[in-house]
């Protein structure tokens, strides 16, 4: 053989062993997802991993009580699991609280605590080491929200959908931590932090509330909170399609067009598909809706400034994105939650 094949044959089979397979679960994340269906992240947020398969940066920062110290804690590597040694590190031999949840999304819409030295208002940061897991075989930690514990960010000007602009959201949270106070919320809020009427709220609730009546069980379920009631489906009526999730780890959706339809989803977020609760028009006095583009977590969107939580829930991660996400994305966005490996 010549030298010039001999040396094409090589570089042929060099090729062929190190060519790039097809992307893994761990290379994208919820928000490339989203993005690659038409439906960008707007606000990314979680405790325990990167929602980006490139992401890099801040996750959330802890501040201890022994000096007042904070800490930015980040993932393991871009795209991975919360670095949970960092904090315990930082926090040995004293407590820590979680002072702030960072926007990976590029947005800039970080979610401080709702009290003095946060954002202001009349809550405290939640507990930083109250509940650990692990995800992928890693150790991180929740945001486990007790009553007096809430976050807020005010984004009508940073990207949140605002009037009856589209959008959709999903949060992991769990079932096994749970109450009915008002109100678990993860979404789209006032930026008054006062209820200012039907349709000013878009925002996934998860809880045992059973606002309206009639409701069938003791949940908890996922429904709207959309101001003025947490709706099970498109009246105040019962929606006989509801479940309860008492699995440790819950996906829950929720997609609103603005003018004409909502859907609310939910799975276990260890395996399978989510189920759809309800997917159908607006209730009657919400089209269209009037959205003022604050994000809330952890408790209703009249709080906490002046009252406080009342709420119990967990959350891991959760985004909000611009746009009605199609059936297919938020399917896919599944498939990759169960595969994160949340045990």
């Amino acid at each position: 053989m010549a030298a010039g094949s001999a040396l094409m044959l090589l570089a042929v089979l060099v090729a062929m062993v190190y060519r790039p397979g097809p992307a893994s679960a761990a290379g994208t994340g919820p928000c490339d997802i989203y993005a690659s269906g038409g439906t960008p992240c707007v606000a990314a947020h979680s405790t325990v991993r990167a929602l980006y398969g490139s992401y890099a940066g801040k996750l959330y920062q802890v501040r201890r009580s022994s000096d007042n110290a904070t800490r930015d804690i980040g993932p393991l590597a871009a795209g991975g699991v919360a670095d949970a040694a960092a904090q315990d590190s930082f926090c040995a031999g004293t407590s820590c609280v979680i002072t702030w949840v960072y926007d990976q999304s590029g947005h800039g819409n970080n979610l401080g605590y709702q009290g003095p030295g946060g954002v202001g208002g009349s809550d405290t940061a939640a507990n930083a080491t109250s509940e650990s897991l692990t995800v992928g075989g890693n150790r991180a930690y929740s945001l486990y929200i007790n009553p007096r514990n809430s976050y807020w960010r005010d984004g009508h000007t940073t990207g949140v959908p605002t009037g009856s602009a589209p959008e959709g959201m999903y949060m992991v949270t769990s079932g096994t931590h749970v109450n009915n106070g008002c109100c678990f919320d993860y979404g789209n809020s006032e930026t008054t932090r006062k209820a200012d009427g039907p349709g000013a709220m878009d925002a996934i609730n998860f809880s045992t509330q059973c606002w309206f009546g009639g409701c069938s069980g003791n949940g908890p379920w996922v429904q709207a909170d959309l101001e003025w009631g947490l709706y099970s489906g498109g009246s105040q009526s019962w929606n006989p399609n509801q479940r309860a999730f008492t699995s440790k780890f819950v996906t829950a959706t929720l997609k609103n067009n603005g003018t004409t339809r909502f859907a609310i989803k939910g799975s276990n977020a260890q395996s399978g598909s989510l189920a759809t609760l309800y997917a159908g028009p607006l209730p009657a006095g919400y089209n269209p809706m009037k959205k003022q583009g604050a994000i809330i977590l952890g408790s209703g969107g009249d709080c906490c400034n002046g009252n406080t939580n009342l709420s119990a829930g967990t959350f891991y991660e959760g985004a909000m994105v611009s746009g009605y996400p199609s059936d297919q994305t938020e399917n896919a966005v599944q498939a990759n939650i169960a595969a994160a490996g949340y045990r």
